[in-house]
Protein backbone atom coordinates (compact mmCIF):
# COMPACT_ATOMS: atom_id res chain seq x y z
CA UNK A 1 0.00 0.00 0.00
CA UNK A 2 1.42 3.28 -0.73
CA UNK A 3 2.53 5.23 1.67
CA UNK A 4 -0.43 8.49 1.91
CA UNK A 5 1.73 11.92 2.03
CA UNK A 6 1.28 14.32 4.88
CA UNK A 7 1.47 16.88 2.69
CA UNK A 8 -1.72 18.13 0.08
CA UNK A 9 -1.03 18.81 -3.36
CA UNK A 10 -0.06 22.25 -4.12
CA UNK A 11 -0.67 23.52 -7.47
CA UNK A 12 -1.39 20.47 -8.80
CA UNK A 13 1.80 19.00 -7.31
CA UNK A 14 2.45 16.19 -5.14
CA UNK A 15 5.14 16.86 -2.45
CA UNK A 16 8.22 14.48 -3.31
CA UNK A 17 8.93 11.44 -0.31
CA UNK A 18 12.73 11.10 0.11
CA UNK A 19 13.90 7.89 1.89
CA UNK A 20 16.54 8.77 4.71
CA UNK A 21 19.47 6.17 5.90
CA UNK A 22 19.38 5.35 9.34
CA UNK A 23 23.05 5.43 9.98
CA UNK A 24 25.66 6.93 8.18
CA UNK A 25 28.55 9.76 8.23
CA UNK A 26 26.52 12.51 8.52
CA UNK A 27 25.98 14.20 11.65
CA UNK A 28 22.26 15.21 10.79
CA UNK A 29 19.45 14.28 8.19
CA UNK A 30 19.82 18.33 6.81
CA UNK A 31 23.56 17.01 6.03
CA UNK A 32 22.40 14.27 4.31
CA UNK A 33 20.68 15.75 1.87
CA UNK A 34 23.11 18.52 1.30
CA UNK A 35 25.14 15.28 -0.03
CA UNK A 36 22.31 13.76 -1.52
CA UNK A 37 21.52 16.67 -3.83
CA UNK A 38 24.79 18.23 -3.98
CA UNK A 39 24.53 19.85 -7.15
CA UNK A 40 22.50 22.28 -5.30
CA UNK A 41 23.19 25.42 -2.88
CA UNK A 42 23.93 24.01 0.20
CA UNK A 43 22.56 27.07 2.52
CA UNK A 44 19.44 26.84 0.68
CA UNK A 45 18.77 23.41 1.15
CA UNK A 46 19.97 23.58 5.35
CA UNK A 47 17.02 27.44 4.89
CA UNK A 48 14.40 24.92 3.69
CA UNK A 49 14.55 22.84 7.42
CA UNK A 50 15.11 26.11 8.96
CA UNK A 51 11.41 27.24 7.01
CA UNK A 52 9.70 24.10 8.53
CA UNK A 53 9.13 22.72 4.93
CA UNK A 54 10.85 19.12 5.16
CA UNK A 55 8.37 17.43 7.42
CA UNK A 56 8.13 13.95 8.57
CA UNK A 57 5.01 11.21 7.99
CA UNK A 58 3.25 13.31 10.79
CA UNK A 59 3.45 16.52 9.17
CA UNK A 60 5.79 17.91 11.63
CA UNK A 61 8.48 19.91 10.77
CA UNK A 62 12.31 18.30 10.70
CA UNK A 63 15.13 20.81 12.29
CA UNK A 64 18.38 21.07 10.76
CA UNK A 65 20.09 19.46 13.58
CA UNK A 66 17.52 16.41 13.74
CA UNK A 67 19.85 13.31 13.83
CA UNK A 68 20.61 10.43 11.38
CA UNK A 69 18.39 7.61 12.35
CA UNK A 70 15.31 10.09 14.06
CA UNK A 71 13.31 9.84 10.66
CA UNK A 72 13.01 7.07 7.69
CA UNK A 73 11.39 9.52 5.44
CA UNK A 74 10.91 13.14 4.53
CA UNK A 75 8.47 15.29 2.57
CA UNK A 76 8.96 18.23 0.79
CA UNK A 77 8.08 20.28 -2.10
CA UNK A 78 9.91 20.49 -5.20
CA UNK A 79 11.14 23.91 -5.57
CA UNK A 80 9.86 25.04 -9.65
CA UNK A 81 12.31 25.15 -11.76
CA UNK A 82 12.03 27.92 -14.26
CA UNK A 83 10.66 26.34 -16.71
CA UNK A 84 10.40 26.50 -21.24
CA UNK A 85 6.62 26.78 -21.86
CA UNK A 86 5.35 23.72 -23.65
CA UNK A 87 3.17 26.28 -26.16
CA UNK A 88 0.69 23.36 -27.28
CA UNK A 89 -2.70 22.63 -25.26
CA UNK A 90 -3.87 19.27 -24.02
CA UNK A 91 -7.64 18.22 -25.52
CA UNK A 92 -9.71 16.54 -23.00
CA UNK A 93 -11.51 13.73 -25.04
CA UNK A 94 -13.59 12.06 -21.66
CA UNK A 95 -14.45 12.98 -18.03
CA UNK A 96 -16.69 11.08 -15.54
CA UNK A 97 -16.39 10.72 -11.60
CA UNK A 98 -14.03 7.62 -12.39
CA UNK A 99 -12.14 8.09 -15.96
CA UNK A 100 -10.44 10.95 -17.53
CA UNK A 101 -8.98 10.67 -21.33
CA UNK A 102 -6.45 13.23 -22.78
CA UNK A 103 -5.45 13.75 -26.28
CA UNK A 104 -1.95 14.86 -25.19
CA UNK A 105 0.59 17.13 -27.35
CA UNK A 106 3.93 15.88 -28.43
CA UNK A 107 6.80 17.63 -25.81
CA UNK A 108 4.79 17.30 -23.00
CA UNK A 109 5.89 14.90 -20.04
CA UNK A 110 2.81 12.88 -18.53
CA UNK A 111 4.11 13.55 -15.08
CA UNK A 112 6.22 16.11 -13.52
CA UNK A 113 10.16 15.51 -13.81
CA UNK A 114 13.51 16.91 -14.46
CA UNK A 115 12.96 20.32 -16.02
CA UNK A 116 9.09 19.96 -16.27
CA UNK A 117 7.11 20.75 -13.20
CA UNK A 118 4.25 23.01 -14.49
CA UNK A 119 4.22 22.17 -18.02
CA UNK A 120 3.08 18.23 -17.47
CA UNK A 121 0.13 17.02 -18.55
CA UNK A 122 -0.72 15.27 -14.76
CA UNK A 123 -0.34 19.11 -12.97
CA UNK A 124 -1.76 20.74 -16.16
CA UNK A 125 -5.25 18.49 -15.52
CA UNK A 126 -5.21 18.25 -12.06
CA UNK A 127 -5.19 22.47 -12.21
CA UNK A 128 -7.62 23.18 -15.20
CA UNK A 129 -10.30 20.42 -13.12
CA UNK A 130 -9.95 20.73 -9.42
CA UNK A 131 -8.85 17.50 -8.67
CA UNK A 132 -5.90 16.68 -7.03
CA UNK A 133 -6.46 12.59 -6.59
CA UNK A 134 -5.81 12.17 -10.42
CA UNK A 135 -3.16 9.88 -11.30
CA UNK A 136 -1.83 8.69 -14.72
CA UNK A 137 -3.60 5.19 -14.97
CA UNK A 138 -0.67 4.43 -17.81
CA UNK A 139 2.38 6.68 -19.12
CA UNK A 140 3.59 8.02 -22.71
CA UNK A 141 6.87 9.17 -23.32
CA UNK A 142 7.24 13.27 -23.66
CA UNK A 143 8.11 12.84 -26.94
CA UNK A 144 5.00 10.74 -27.81
CA UNK A 145 1.28 12.52 -28.67
CA UNK A 146 -2.32 10.80 -28.15
CA UNK A 147 -4.40 9.59 -25.84
CA UNK A 148 -3.78 9.32 -22.02
CA UNK A 149 -5.61 7.81 -19.55
CA UNK A 150 -5.96 9.09 -15.76
CA UNK A 151 -7.71 7.75 -12.76
CA UNK A 152 -10.02 10.53 -11.26
CA UNK A 153 -10.46 9.05 -7.78
CA UNK A 154 -8.70 6.15 -5.97
CA UNK A 155 -11.28 4.22 -4.92
CA UNK A 156 -11.16 2.93 -8.34
CA UNK A 157 -8.00 3.13 -9.27
CA UNK A 158 -6.98 0.02 -9.09
CA UNK A 159 -9.77 -1.53 -11.69
CA UNK A 160 -8.31 0.33 -14.10
CA UNK A 161 -4.21 -0.02 -13.48
CA UNK A 162 -5.35 -3.83 -13.67
CA UNK A 163 -6.26 -3.50 -17.52
CA UNK A 164 -2.63 -2.56 -18.46
CA UNK A 165 -1.35 -4.98 -16.13
CA UNK A 166 -3.44 -7.62 -17.63
CA UNK A 167 -2.68 -6.78 -21.08
CA UNK A 168 -6.39 -6.15 -21.63
CA UNK A 169 -6.26 -2.73 -22.89
CA UNK A 170 -5.81 -2.57 -27.28
CA UNK A 171 -3.30 -0.03 -27.96
CA UNK A 172 -3.32 1.24 -31.64
CA UNK A 173 -0.18 3.70 -32.87
CA UNK A 174 0.64 5.64 -36.00
CA UNK A 175 4.37 6.10 -36.48
CA UNK A 176 5.80 8.00 -39.58
CA UNK A 177 9.45 6.73 -40.87
CA UNK A 178 11.70 7.96 -43.65
CA UNK A 179 11.69 5.04 -46.27
CA UNK A 180 15.20 2.66 -45.81
CA UNK A 181 16.84 3.31 -49.26
CA UNK A 182 16.32 -0.47 -50.58
CA UNK A 183 12.28 -0.34 -49.93
CA UNK A 184 9.94 -2.10 -52.14
CA UNK A 185 6.47 -1.01 -50.86
CA UNK A 186 5.76 -4.35 -48.96
CA UNK A 187 8.89 -5.27 -47.15
CA UNK A 188 11.20 -3.85 -44.15
CA UNK A 189 14.35 -5.44 -43.65
CA UNK A 190 13.28 -8.75 -45.74
CA UNK A 191 9.71 -9.24 -43.87
CA UNK A 192 6.53 -8.70 -44.85
CA UNK A 193 3.63 -7.12 -44.06
CA UNK A 194 2.18 -7.33 -41.77
CA UNK A 195 5.52 -7.77 -39.19
CA UNK A 196 5.17 -9.50 -35.81
CA UNK A 197 8.75 -7.79 -34.17
CA UNK A 198 9.90 -9.64 -31.34
CA UNK A 199 13.00 -8.76 -29.17
CA UNK A 200 14.58 -8.31 -25.53
CA UNK A 201 14.31 -4.86 -24.32
CA UNK A 202 15.81 -4.35 -20.74
CA UNK A 203 15.59 -0.82 -19.23
CA UNK A 204 19.03 0.66 -18.03
CA UNK A 205 19.52 2.27 -14.68
CA UNK A 206 20.46 6.09 -15.21
CA UNK A 207 20.31 5.46 -18.82
CA UNK A 208 17.90 7.09 -21.44
CA UNK A 209 17.71 4.08 -23.73
CA UNK A 210 17.06 0.60 -23.02
CA UNK A 211 19.14 -2.21 -23.78
CA UNK A 212 18.47 -4.47 -26.76
CA UNK A 213 19.43 -7.82 -25.79
CA UNK A 214 20.06 -10.89 -27.99
CA UNK A 215 18.26 -13.23 -25.47
CA UNK A 216 16.11 -15.65 -27.32
CA UNK A 217 13.43 -15.17 -24.57
CA UNK A 218 11.89 -12.26 -26.19
CA UNK A 219 9.64 -10.15 -23.82
CA UNK A 220 8.62 -7.31 -26.19
CA UNK A 221 6.22 -8.08 -29.02
CA UNK A 222 4.46 -5.61 -31.77
CA UNK A 223 2.65 -6.22 -34.51
CA UNK A 224 3.32 -3.48 -37.49
CA UNK A 225 0.85 -2.89 -40.65
CA UNK A 226 1.82 -0.57 -43.71
CA UNK A 227 -1.18 2.30 -43.79
CA UNK A 228 1.11 3.83 -47.15
CA UNK A 229 3.78 5.30 -48.79
CA UNK A 230 4.74 8.68 -50.26
CA UNK A 231 6.22 11.70 -50.22
CA UNK A 232 6.30 13.64 -46.85
CA UNK A 233 3.69 16.95 -46.24
CA UNK A 234 5.88 17.99 -43.55
CA UNK A 235 8.67 19.69 -42.44
CA UNK A 236 10.54 17.13 -44.46
CA UNK A 237 8.54 17.59 -47.43
CA UNK A 238 9.19 15.76 -50.54
CA UNK A 239 11.13 12.88 -48.65
CA UNK A 240 9.71 9.17 -49.38
CA UNK A 241 8.07 8.53 -45.91
CA UNK A 242 6.06 5.06 -44.68
CA UNK A 243 3.28 5.20 -42.68
CA UNK A 244 2.55 2.23 -40.48
CA UNK A 245 -0.11 1.08 -37.80
CA UNK A 246 1.23 -0.30 -34.52
CA UNK A 247 -0.37 -2.47 -32.38
CA UNK A 248 1.53 -3.41 -29.23
CA UNK A 249 0.86 -6.49 -27.44
CA UNK A 250 3.22 -5.72 -24.34
CA UNK A 251 4.27 -2.44 -23.25
CA UNK A 252 8.47 -1.87 -22.77
CA UNK A 253 9.92 1.43 -22.44
CA UNK A 254 10.64 2.79 -26.04
CA UNK A 255 8.66 -0.70 -27.47
CA UNK A 256 7.78 0.64 -30.40
CA UNK A 257 10.66 3.23 -31.38
CA UNK A 258 13.22 0.02 -30.89
CA UNK A 259 11.33 -2.41 -33.28
CA UNK A 260 11.02 0.09 -36.01
CA UNK A 261 14.27 1.29 -35.70
CA UNK A 262 15.20 -2.62 -35.74
CA UNK A 263 13.83 -2.94 -39.03
CA UNK A 264 15.79 -0.18 -40.66
CA UNK A 265 12.84 2.63 -39.98
CA UNK A 266 13.47 4.52 -37.30
CA UNK A 267 11.03 7.22 -36.45
CA UNK A 268 11.65 10.43 -38.01
CA UNK A 269 12.59 12.65 -35.44
CA UNK A 270 13.78 10.27 -32.81
CA UNK A 271 17.10 11.63 -30.83
CA UNK A 272 17.55 7.84 -29.38
CA UNK A 273 16.89 5.12 -32.12
CA UNK A 274 18.79 3.99 -34.28
CA UNK A 275 21.50 6.37 -32.70
CA UNK A 276 21.73 7.99 -29.65
CA UNK A 277 22.14 12.15 -30.19
CA UNK A 278 23.22 14.72 -27.78
CA UNK A 279 20.92 16.85 -25.89
CA UNK A 280 19.17 19.81 -27.52
CA UNK A 281 16.59 21.80 -26.86
CA UNK A 282 13.19 21.59 -28.08
CA UNK A 283 12.30 21.85 -31.98
CA UNK A 284 8.87 22.42 -31.88
CA UNK A 285 8.61 21.97 -35.69
CA UNK A 286 10.15 18.68 -35.89
CA UNK A 287 8.42 16.19 -33.07
CA UNK A 288 8.54 13.00 -32.92
CA UNK A 289 6.11 11.48 -35.74
CA UNK A 290 4.85 8.55 -33.17
CA UNK A 291 0.72 9.06 -31.98
CA UNK A 292 -0.89 6.79 -29.73
CA UNK A 293 -4.15 6.68 -31.83
CA UNK A 294 -6.66 4.43 -30.13
CA UNK A 295 -7.12 2.97 -26.68
CA UNK A 296 -10.22 0.20 -26.61
CA UNK A 297 -11.17 -1.73 -23.89
CA UNK A 298 -14.11 -3.07 -21.72
CA UNK A 299 -14.51 -0.93 -18.37
CA UNK A 300 -14.20 -3.14 -15.50
CA UNK A 301 -16.67 -0.69 -13.29
CA UNK A 302 -19.96 -0.61 -16.02
CA UNK A 303 -18.87 -3.60 -18.41
CA UNK A 304 -19.23 -0.91 -21.14
CA UNK A 305 -16.71 -1.21 -24.48
CA UNK A 306 -14.91 1.65 -24.12
CA UNK A 307 -13.22 3.06 -27.60
CA UNK A 308 -11.48 6.13 -27.81
CA UNK A 309 -9.99 7.73 -30.71
CA UNK A 310 -6.91 10.62 -31.11
CA UNK A 311 -8.19 13.83 -33.28
CA UNK A 312 -4.46 14.35 -33.73
CA UNK A 313 -2.74 14.18 -37.04
CA UNK A 314 1.09 13.20 -37.83
CA UNK A 315 2.10 16.14 -39.83
CA UNK A 316 5.01 14.31 -41.66
CA UNK A 317 2.60 11.46 -42.67
CA UNK A 318 2.25 10.85 -46.83
CA UNK A 319 0.73 13.63 -48.75
CA UNK A 320 -0.24 11.46 -51.07
CA UNK A 321 -0.19 8.06 -49.66
CA UNK A 322 -0.57 4.91 -52.27
CA UNK A 323 -3.54 2.44 -51.68
CA UNK A 324 -2.38 -0.02 -49.67
CA UNK A 325 -4.09 -3.33 -49.62
CA UNK A 326 -5.70 -4.38 -46.03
Amino acid sequence: MAMPSPLPVRDGVGATRLHLPLTGEWDSIAEYVVDRFGHMDPEALRQRFDRGEMVTSDGSAVSRDAKIGSHEWIWYYREPPVEREIPFDVEIVHVDDDLVVIDKPHFLPTTPGGKFLQNSALVRMRNQLGNPDLSPIHRLDRATAGLLMFSARPQTRGAYQLLFENRIVQKTYEAVSLAPAAFDGTHLAGREFPITYRNHIEKVRASVTVLVDSKPDANSETLIELLGVGESRGTDRGRQVIHTLLKPHTGRMHQLRVHLAGLGAGILNDGFYPVLHPEVPDDFTRPLQLLARELEFVDPLTGEARHFQSRRTLQEAPLVPEPVAR
